[in-house]
């Protein structure tokens, strides 16, 4: 962060069994008190039994917000699990993220398609919900189509530019992959509003400095930017 240049950044750790989540959120309350520059988000999984009493201890906690990886939890985002987790999550003031659209690790495999979240949008309450990888990682045809409306919030991370197969980070390609192109990528920040996107790098599997300076490299306003890269994610947390 220091090298980057990155005041605050948001950890989002993944339930990947409904056995892991207290832990989790034990430890992130733990690093939120003890972190300088760090806040770290819960983890709620669908099948926890507990889920009510959970997210309500979560809130206790002083956690801000809850991550969600369907993919990782092998459910689809409009099933009645999670749409309870965000109605509980609407009424007490936190924030859900979730991973969103496809993932480079199982291809192939959608459990938070845009039609999905579409779906479980119109079938939850009010809830501050945010959209990784712009929406929808390689879904942003329907993610343009269904989804402008609906007030989610929409985060950056690993979807502009190029997947190289010697790229720096986790993820390796055997040859280039496209995301979404600068033209692509401004006409999306425009149908949502600047004000609905959120600066992501995925850190540790993206560089960060990387993924600033390709948004400082695009043509937005300079009220756009300062949106982008701080003051929406400042509003939404503090």
């Amino acid at each position: 962060m220091n090298r980057a240049g990155i005041d605050y950044s948001v950890l989002l750790p993944v339930a990947t069994n409904p056995g892991q989540v207290s832990k989790i959120n034990d430890g992130a309350a733990d690093l939120n008190l003890k972190a300088n520059k760090i806040l770290s988000f819960g983890a709620m999984h669908p099948d926890f039994p507990d889920w009510y009493h959970e997210l309500s201890r979560m809130k206790n906690l002083g956690l801000k917000g809850v991550k969600l990886h369907p993919i990782y939890q092998h459910t689809n985002f409009d099933d009645l699990k999670y749409i309870r987790i965000l109605n509980r999550a609407g009424e007490l003031n936190l924030i859900i993220l979730i991973h969103a659209g496809l993932d480079v690790g199982y291809p192939g495999v959608v459990h938070a398609s845009p039609r999905m979240i579409y779906n479980a949008i119109q079938a939850a309450g009010p809830v501050k919900l945010i959209l990784a990888h712009m929406g929808g990682w390689r879904n942003w045809d329907e993610v343009e189509n269904l989804l402008p409306d609906t007030g989610v919030y929409l985060d950056t991370s690993f979807s502009l530019g190029y997947m190289t197969p010697n790229g720096d980070g986790y993820y390796k390609t055997s040859q280039d992959l496209e995301l979404l192109q600068e033209a692509r990528f401004i006409r999306l920040i425009r149908k949502f509003g600047a004000n609905k996107i959120l600066f992501g790098t995925d850190s540790p599997w993206g560089d960060q400095a990387r993924e600033l300076q390709k948004i400082r490299d695009l043509p937005l306003t300079p009220s756009e930017q300062s949106a982008i890269l701080g003051d929406n994610a400042a509003k939404l947390l503090f």
